[in-house]
């Protein structure tokens, strides 16, 4: 089996950036969790803040430069995409959207991808769900149900009373997984052969038994 590759794509734009440091926790937590399902991964990291003015030519001339392309085909071919934005003004930032602006409109059908999300406040948790989830609905991506928001206050010591950053990623990475790992059990399984459509212990003349009333 091929090792499957998993894109993360991150929007901060400081560095270091604690926006790359969340996308990092959530593709290791993923790479671990495929390892213990017998399945490879490597990572391909993306921080946009490298590619802004590239991606900025890109919107203005309707071409995307050589270093921008590669990114561009990084997210397209990767088995699963982690995207992380930082939360401004209550959404995700301009240069995660512009990003997302620059790929063809189909570029993510089916593909499952975990989302993530940061801010100074948990308030703006809920970002998640009522802005960047929407975004890859509309992109027919296939979004993993639990996504990650992590707050100043869950990189300290105390975190979340309810459920750590930790749990959260762990989480997650547990859902990416299993969809990546379905995905491989349906590319290997061979459609000629009988034992995948009749059954265990059963056979072709008990198929056509059935189909007679036996």
């Amino acid at each position: 089996m091929t090792a499957r590759r998993i894109a993360v794509v991150t929007a901060g734009l400081s560095n270091p950036s604690t926006t790359r440091l969340l996308g990092d926790r959530l593709a290791s937590a993923t790479v671990r969790e495929l390892a213990a399902r017998g399945i490879e991964a490597t990572v391909d990291a993306i921080e946009l803040r490298d590619y802004a003015h590239d991606i900025t030519n890109n919107l203005l001339t309707g071409f995307a430069p050589p270093a921008l392309e590669a990114a561009i085909n990084t997210v397209v071919s990767s088995d699963a995409l982690i995207a992380v934005t930082p939360i401004f003004s209550t959404s995700y930032s301009g240069l995660f959207k512009s990003f997302i602006d620059v790929l063809d409109p189909d570029a993510l059908t089916g593909k499952p991808v975990l989302i993530g999300a940061n801010a100074g406040t948990p308030r703006h948790s809920l970002a998640i769900d009522y802005a960047i989830r929407p975004l890859f609905a509309y992109l027919h991506a296939d979004a993993i149900s639990t996504g990650v928001f992590a707050a100043s206050s869950d990189w300290g010591a105390q975190g979340d009373g309810v459920a750590s950053l930790g749990d959260r990623i762990d989480k997650a990475a547990r859902e990416l997984a299993d969809t990546i790992a379905r995905r491989d059990t349906v590319e290997s399984t061979d459609p000629f052969d009988p034992a995948n459509y009749l059954g265990e212990g059963r056979s072709f003349g008990h198929l056509l038994g059935g189909l007679a009333g036996e």
